[in-house]
């Protein structure tokens, strides 16, 4: 079907061009045929000509860690596709019908030549451009945010696996051990042992409980004395022996003492003769569990406060802020990819003032600089932090001993949509929007040196109206 300048003419773009110039255009366009469901253009071809829609609409996506993201639609009659041609980079997005659709292309060069010779066509285009690009900007921004946090969140869900396994582990455990103890209790108490021995052993557990709770034995002092407390039990004839002689070794319990202690006990043909030995392994190992349990427990709220203080969930847009205090919970939520390889170095400057900032925004900087780096590093390196407080600046470096940026990439890191990774792995904003948080939201000036085996950022952030005393 031919395009004609009545239709043309239904789109503000070319109302402004006279009847000659719109008959040249319908000249040289040719129709695009595209059904409900195909792809006009995805993310990352080269560009193409300028796409003119009379009929139908066009849904826009862009794919964001292998998912095809919405970001929007076309509606005829409309235009489309001159970003790629203006800006001489890939297409951003993904364009595909969303019913029977109606497009012609007008080729690139037709469309420069327009540009060139029309100042009022060219001056149209530019404005729809900077309209377009804050629209995607602001779009993509807000799925960067929801992104980090996302990030964050599958982080913080992996961190949490653990101590929460932990803590089901030790609730499971130890219960049937302490019905284990509370009948031994009654046993024992049948049997009217005199209340000496009764404290002797009472004082053994509690020293155990002293040892366990406050880590008082090193790791290798407690294998070896567990050996040597399996050789023991088995001469003695204990049920289990390997079984046993963990928690006693961890409580400290060695063969000497259980010489003196089962002494009396040789002879005797009742349970008791073990009793105590399974008594005092049971009960360091109920410490042991209820230690770990507690572990997992703090573990969990720990991170659930590190995530709450990195969202700043309970405080308005802008508050005072730690410096330190953002920077440690951003570290702790990518612990989950630190742990692999990647050693912390931290240099912080000792009575740095809070800020007056947005504290969510300056955490976002700290996660795409932190993230970028162990992704540099291959999640095995060296990061170093350092922080100090001049005149009325506070000064962050991160350097990280990562891959480096090449020279050719440096001078385009902070530009829109610009990006180094494949199609899907990375929008381009997030450097774009560091740069926009520290400089515009904030005041303050971010710069980049780079070389391969060391890439440093460098954020000064002003102290205006600052709080001093913040640790």
């Amino acid at each position: 079907m031919t395009l004609c300048t009545e239709e043309l003419r239904t789109l503000e773009l070319f109302k402004i061009l006279p009847q000659s110039r719109l008959e040249w255009v319908c000249d040289r366009v040719s129709q695009v045929k595209i059904s409900k469901g195909e792809i006009l253009v995805s993310e990352g071809d080269a560009e193409r000509g300028l796409f003119i829609l009379i009929s139908g609409k066009i849904g826009i996506t862009r794919y964001s860690e292998g998912v095809e993201m919405p970001l929007g639609q076309h509606i005829a009659p409309e235009f489309v596709g001159e970003i790629p041609i203006l800006t001489d980079e890939p297409i951003l997005v993904n364009l595909r019908a969303l019913n029977e659709c109606r497009v012609y292309e007008l080729p690139r060069e037709d469309f420069l030549e327009l540009l060139h010779i029309c100042r009022n066509f060219e001056v149209t285009i530019f404005r729809a451009v900077q309209t377009r690009l804050r629209g995607l900007e602001s779009f993509i921004r807000n799925r960067e945010k929801m992104a980090a946090l996302g990030t964050m969140s599958a982080g913080l869900a992996h961190e949490l696996n653990n101590p929460a396994a932990a803590l089901v582990r030790a609730l499971k455990d130890v219960t049937p051990a302490l019905l284990e103890l509370q009948r031994m209790n009654l046993v024992y108490g049948q049997h009217r042992v005199e209340d000496e021995h009764t404290e002797k052993w009472t004082k053994i557990r509690d020293d155990g409980y002293d040892i366990i709770n406050n880590d008082k034995l090193d790791p290798m002092t407690v294998a070896d004395r567990e050996d040597e407390l399996l050789d023991w039990l088995e001469d003695y004839g204990v049920e289990n022996a390997w079984n046993i002689a963990e928690p006693l070794a961890a409580g400290g319990v060695d063969v000497k003492l259980l010489d003196t202690m089962m002494e009396r006990w040789r002879d005797d043909t009742t349970e008791l003769r073990d009793m105590g030995i399974r008594w005092l392994a049971i009960s360091f190992d109920v410490m042991s569990t209820i230690k770990n349990g507690l572990r997992g427990a703090e573990r969990i709220s720990d991170l659930v406060k590190s995530m709450k203080s990195y969202s700043h969930l309970d405080r308005g847009a802008q508050q005072w802020v730690d410096i330190h205090q953002g920077l440690e919970d951003t570290i702790k939520l990518f612990s989950f990819k630190l742990k692999h390889g990647v050693e912390i170095k931290r240099y912080y400057g000792e009575n740095l003032p809070k800020i007056l900032a947005y504290g969510s925004e300056l955490n976002q900087v700290w996660t795409n600089i932190i993230d970028n780096a162990i992704d540099a590093m291959e999640e095995k390196g060296v990061l170093e932090i350092k922080t100090s407080h001049f005149e009325n600046y506070l000064k962050i470096v991160i350097t990280d001993n990562g891959t480096g940026i090449p020279d050719e990439v440096q001078s385009r890191i902070y530009e829109p949509f610009f990006t180094t990774k494949g199609v899907g792995k990375g929008s381009g904003l997030g450097l774009d929007a560091v740069r926009r948080i520290v400089e515009n939201r904030h005041k303050g000036a971010i710069s980049l040196e780079s070389k391969p085996g060391k890439t440093t950022f460098k954020i000064c952030l002003p102290i205006a109206g600052c709080q001093v005393g913040s640790k």
